[in-house]
């Protein structure tokens, strides 16, 4: 079974497993039970009160004193007043005691983390508009948008290039990594290549009119200060352009289509948003005319140049994969790296046996490809969509005094809400519980990059750059792709060579949220294969900085540590609970008490975000049902580990109908449900009431989940078409037999391949040993 399989009206009708009169339903529609509220959180998080700072205090302490009363009062108790139980006894004891830990632990690290981010709510100041205008009035320095993308949605991309280029900022270049192969020979990819390709150029196309008008304003502005200028005309000219602005921003709203939850967002936040902050600044200039005063104008420059800076941008597209020279690794971190590696330089296009490589340009020419620099890149996923000011505020940050060392910036990313199916809906809460929790990461120290957006100085990265020579050619490599997360992996690299990473706390970013099971295993298997890979560089980098005699927290290492593993310690320690009976001496209600602070924490945090209390149930359900998912990303980095061969990059699929998912990940979540049943029968028998309570919990969130999320019809037709893909084998067409005289005459010879490449097939027969001669016919 493929990953990304889609299932489609006409597959269902063709294979038989729906009906005429129910094609309509292969189109996701709104689920009962999914989310209704569409508005957005606050972009600056609520203050939290001290009762809630004191309580979260309280947690941990409790959390903390239930695992030591419980390893006193049952663990060491059993073993002294069973002294010779045995080694079964003995073992079930140890074994169970190091899952509690762990998944204690865990708990704990929900709960620190947490706090941190409390912390940081309560101090955080926002930095008010107009420093930033002032900060901003003669900035020289650039920002380099990078969106690699592929195999995307159109309509996806474009949402995301247009919330990139709304950026209010002085210096912006947005730029398309489009990663598709440059060739393709199907319509459907043709089509969807061509309207791809041309999303940067309407985009630059249609900002140019806008644009132009607000850069001859602001000439004739600078001209007039010359002279003595009419402070109340003045005045009125600007509140013009600003007019002409706002009514832009809304005639474009009003074009748009508006079909999903995505689409509204859109259209409300990132171009209406924008709208809304012009129409405040209107409304403060034309109550300045009212009350017969006007600003300053160093004060009028800076709103002119606010307008330049939102319509001023130039987008363009590049394809890595039309040049041989440039590395073809099929992952993100490639494509990013084989970008920032041209930034600076002029190069020369080069034709060579069929294919382009490009090589420094020492004399300029006309058709050079001239790749700007920048000071600062913004790596954006093609699924997200950023606020008015990420760029201005963020950039603001990293320039503002003590911050010289940081090397990323970002706000981890949000979920768009009014998700229109329940999985959508319960993955989007653990999103904004991520945000939260990134949020405090920082607040010890421990922040990682999430990839799907940041602002990173460009300096540290040529710090953590690694170059290498393949098939003749430079390949520079800034974003490590050794592993699928190359985001957790960079941020490890950056702090060995001393800078710091920090999340920026508000909500200024937001990606899109897998809206069925089958693209939610690709993602969430994605992010669970890598982690184990990582943490020896993580002893490396304490082990450096330990040399530095930089002082390091053991709060840092916990929670660096917690991130990297615990989706290892957790999958196999609920694999454990779930399997193997326990004897019920183990059980206490000490490790129901240490667990109680991290779901009452977690509901009050579910609740903060506009999400239920009670989704902390389903959320432990969807845990459940995701168990093989997670396990199957631990395996794939033991056997990376092992092989040393590296896991294939993954994207997970956006499309509008919904994607299969492999059968093996459907069929699990049903064998636990029958396991806990037989688990309920057996331990009611013998008395082991605890054990009974915890599997009928589990045997009824999971199969509460697996209805709502996966869905019983759905769960029979991804069965269905995994049996017929494992049933079904693709007949490999058999290698023709090299002839030894290659029939070619002096016009047909390839003699550029042949100069470039030499004869590599003559080249394998002497490594060989082997006599035979290949000889081309000339006639």
């Amino acid at each position: 079974m493929t990953d990304q399989l889609v299932v489609s009206p006409e597959l269902a009708r063709d294979s038989g497993l729906l009906p005429p009169e129910r094609l309509e339903n292969a189109v996701r529609k709104r689920q009962w039970g999914s989310e209704r509220r569409s508005e957005p959180l606050a972009i600056v998080h609520p203050t939290p009160s001290s009762r809630k700072i004191v309580l979260g205090r309280l947690a941990i302490l409790v959390t903390v004193g239930a695992w030591i009363y419980y390893v006193v009062s049952t663990i060491i108790r059993q073993f002294v007043d069973n002294p010779n139980s045995g080694f079964r006894f003995g073992f079930e004891s140890i074994s169970y005691l190091i899952v509690v830990t762990f998944l204690t632990f865990s708990a704990l690290m929900y709960l620190m983390a947490r706090q941190g981010a409390l912390y940081r709510f309560k101090e955080h100041r926002r930095v008010p508009r107009g420093e930033l205008d002032n900060h901003f009035a003669h900035y020289s320095e650039a920002v380099t948008v990078l969106v690699p993308s592929y195999a995307e949605e159109p309509q996806v991309v474009r949402g995301t290039l247009w919330s990139a280029a709304l950026q209010e900022f002085p210096d912006l270049r947005v730029v398309l990594l489009l990663d598709d192969p440059p060739n393709p020979t199907e319509p459907e990819k043709i089509q969807r290549l061509d309207q791809t390709r041309a999303l940067a150029g309407h985009i630059e196309d249609a900002m140019s009119a806008p644009a132009g008008r607000v850069n001859k304003a602001l000439a004739a502005f600078r001209e007039r200060q010359g002279s003595d200028a009419n402070e109340t005309g003045e005045l009125q000219l600007l509140i013009g352009e600003y007019e002409a602005a706002v009514e832009w921003l809304e005639t474009m709203a009003e074009a748009e289509s508006v079909e999903d939850h995505v689409d509204e967002f859109f259209v409300d936040l990132v171009i209406m948003g924008l709208a809304r902050e012009l129409r405040l600044v209107l409304l403060a200039l034309k109550a300045a005319t009212a009350q017969n005063a006007a600003p300053s104008p160093e004060r009028m420059e800076q709103l002119y140049l606010r307008l330049t800076w939102i319509f001023n941008v130039r987008t363009e597209t590049f394809e890595r994969k039309k040049y041989a020279s440039l590395s073809h690794e099929a992952n993100k971190a490639m494509n990013l790296n084989a970008y920032i590696s041209l930034m600076g330089k002029r190069w020369r296009r080069e034709e060579t046996a069929g294919s382009v490589v490009l090589r420094p340009s020492l004399v300029p020419r006309e058709d050079d490809l001239l790749v700007p620099d920048s000071t600062y890149l913004l790596t954006l996923d093609a699924d997200s969509l950023l606020l008015r000011d990420y760029c201005l505020r963020l950039v603001y940050f990293l320039e503002s005094a003590g911050n010289e060392r940081v090397a990323v910036t970002q706000t981890p990313y949000s979920s768009f809400r009014g998700a229109p199916t329940r999985i959508e809906r319960i993955a989007g809460a653990t999103t904004d519980i991520q945000h939260i929790l990134h949020q405090g990461m920082t607040y010890y120290g421990a922040t990682f990059w999430v990839g799907a957006n940041a602002i990173i100085r460009k300096c540290a990265l040529e710090d953590i750059v690694e170059v290498e020579t393949v098939g003749g050619f430079e390949i520079r490599t800034y974003i490590q792709d050794r592993t699928v997360i190359e985001d957790t992996e960079s941020s490890i690299d950056l702090g060995t060579h001393g800078w710091k990473l920090v999340n920026y706390p508000e909500r200024l970013s937001y990606s899109a949220t897998p809206p069925d099971f089958g693209s939610l295993v690709v993602q969430r298997r994605r992010w669970a294969n890598g982690g184990l890979l990582i943490l020896p560089k993580l002893w490396n980098q304490l082990s450096h900085r330990r040399s530095q005699r930089q002082r390091i927290l053991i709060r840092e290492v916990l929670l660096r540590v917690n991130y990297m593993a615990s989706i290892t310690w957790a999958s196999f320690g609920l694999l454990f609970l779930l399997a193997y009976p326990y004897d019920s001496r183990l059980l206490s209600p000490a490790v129901f008490i240490a667990a109680l602070p991290y779901f009452l924490c977690m509901g009050s945090d579910l609740r903060d975000c506009g999400h239920r209390f009670s989704d902390i149930f389903r959320i432990y359900g969807f845990n459940l049902i995701l168990l093989p998912v997670n396990l199957a990303g631990v395996l794939k980095s033991l056997q990376q580990g092992l092989t040393g061969d590296k896991i294939p990059f993954v994207r997970t699929p956006k499309v509008k109908n919904r994607t299969a998912a492999p059968a093996i990940y459907v069929l699990i979540p049903y064998a636990i449900v029958a396991f806990s049943i037989l688990t309920i029968w057996r331990d009611a028998q013998q008395g082991n009431w605890g054990n009974v309570a915890f599997a009928s919990l589990n045997a009824v969130l999971a199969m509460t989940c697996i209805q709502a999320y996966i869905g019983i019809w759905n769960s029979a037709v991804d069965v269905f078409l995994g049996a017929i893909n494992w049933l079904y084998v693709t007949p490999k067409s058999k290698a023709k037999p090299e002839s030894l005289v290659v029939p070619k005459t002096a016009e047909e010879v390839d003699w550029e391949s042949i100069l470039y490449h030499g004869d590599r097939r003559l080249n394998r027969d002497l490594r060989g040993g082997t006599d035979r001669r290949r000889r081309i016919s000339l006639r």
